[in-house]
């Protein structure tokens, strides 16, 4: 039998964003739920594409968005790489979940949480840890918080089943995640023991899909590789790039505040500017390559209307 990669856009929407108790599951386990009564026992699916309220604004599109008996709202997204933007996007699309709460004139009351869960397949912290999660509080009394958006992070690359001082059904999610791919024939029995996880595992059946979806799914893992290989070669000339200004930048200013700080603000500015141009460069070249500009955005961080203009 041949599986699928759960990470990819096809199966990920498939598993997560057509089967409310895998989402339910999914979301009460990774999730920072400090007691039963926080948990979740019932979702509606909401429409994924968060539209503005003035039609001149940015418009975007996440992989599942949901709502319980309450009111909450959850955010769920899968990210194959990660890009200096991905920050910004996550708190633009959870701010603009949140104030759709009300129509004009609403009571602020009204309102309830949105949380924002971010798969990220990349690593991009300097930390150990692999869950990373945010909330808005007080810088010096960090009791202090204002409710209302809780953003959290997983670095899936630095996840391993030995921290199993995480809950069990957490650590079992993101086995499924982590584990079972193209190269899996047989599941790991620990996943298949759990039925909710046994059911997520076989939908991801190749039988279970028909060819054009697996066209999809090839072209999906071909664009990932390009981009990846792209992003690659970007920070290769961009380190080039910055450390060449920086030796130039860096002698000027060291003359005034030192040497070794006129080369590391050197270098700084020469990564920035080197990262940009060759993220314009290779969103040309797939443009070229007929992928679509919310494709392209997403993997260079750039915004729309940037590579609408190349």
């Amino acid at each position: 039998m041949r599986y699928l990669d759960p990470k990819a856009d096809l199966t990920f929407k498939k598993v997560f964003g057509e089967h409310p108790d895998l989402v339910i599951s999914f979301l009460n386990a990774l999730l920072p739920f400090e007691t039963a009564e926080e948990e979740i026992t019932w979702v509606e699916y909401l429409n994924p594409e968060l539209v503005p309220m003035n039609p001149l604004r940015k418009d975007s599109i996440v992989d599942v968005r949901c709502r319980d008996r309450a009111g909450r709202q959850f955010i769920v997204e899968m990210q194959m790489m990660w890009t200096s933007a991905y920050k910004q996007r996550v708190l633009f699309n959870a701010s603009k979940a949140y104030v759709s709460q009300l129509d004009r004139g609403g009571n602020y009351d009204l309102l309830q949480p949105v949380y924002s869960l971010n798969l990220v397949n990349d690593t991009f912290s300097e930390s150990e840890a692999y869950y990373h999660d945010y909330r808005i509080v007080e810088v010096a009394e960090t009791k202090e918080v204002i409710e209302g958006l809780r953003f959290i992070f997983i670095e899936l690359p630095k996840f391993t089943p030995k921290n199993y001082g995480d809950k069990k059904m957490q650590v079992l999610w993101l086995r499924y995640l982590t584990e079972i791919g193209e190269q899996t024939r047989e599941a790991p029995q620990e996943l298949l023991a759990n039925p909710d996880i046994n059911k997520a595992v076989t939908q991801l059946e190749e039988s279970a899909f028909s060819s054009a979806q697996l066209l999809g799914y090839d072209k999906f893992w071909d664009m990932v590789s390009t981009a990846k290989m792209q992003i690659s070669s970007s920070q290769r000339e961009a380190r080039e790039k910055g450390l060449a200004e920086g030796r130039v930048e860096g002698r000027a200013e060291g003359l005034a505040e030192g040497r070794a700080e006129g080369r590391a603000e050197g270098r700084a500015e020469g990564l920035a500017e080197g990262r940009k141009e060759a993220d314009m460069e290779h969103a040309r070249r797939m443009r070229m390559k007929g992928y679509s500009i919310e494709d392209i955005a997403e993997i260079t961080g750039l915004s729309p209307d940037e590579i609408a203009a190349l």
